[in-house]
């Protein structure tokens, strides 16, 4: 199985000029609790990084930033993903690996465009009996794994 047959397409993302409450709000709407922010440059969109549910809380508000700084100010910019066409075994594994519930989807490795987002849920909803203990190792608390 590919992460195509079951990645969520056409994700929603911020504005790089977005703030931490647009951010917050957008995850409430879209049930979501992690968002490309993206740029525009050279007539497409251009990933700049994310930023979570997680990321709001803890770089956000506990660092003092306010409901209208901007959401950049506190994104992850280094951005793990995957490509549509990947194994998603593979995929899997990286994702317990790197100790990450949501990776962005990029279509190719030549042009690296943002089509889709996975998360440990997605993987869940498809897996058979060989992915689960994947998934449920990379849901565990952190700690608890050392």
């Amino acid at each position: 199985m590919k992460v195509e047959d079951v990645m969520t397409s056409d994700p929603h993302y911020l504005q790089a000029d977005a703030t931490l409450q647009d951010a917050a709000r957008m995850m409430r709407e879209c049930n979501c609790g992690m968002l490309p922010i993206a740029g525009h440059g050279d007539q497409q969109t251009r990933l700049m990084g994310i930023i979570t549910d997680h990321d709001i809380v803890i770089r956000g508000l506990a660092e003092g930033h306010g409901p209208e700084s901007k959401a950049a100010d506190c994104m992850t910019d280094k951005v793990l993903y995957c490509f549509r066409d990947d194994d998603l075994n593979e995929v899997a594994r990286n994702m317990n690996s790197q100790h990450v519930q949501r990776l962005v989807v990029l279509d190719s490795a030549s042009s690296k465009q943002l089509c889709g987002v996975i998360s440990l849920s997605d993987i869940a909803a498809h897996s058979d009996a060989a992915l689960q203990g994947v998934i449920s190792d990379c849901s565990r608390p952190y700690e608890s794994m050392h």
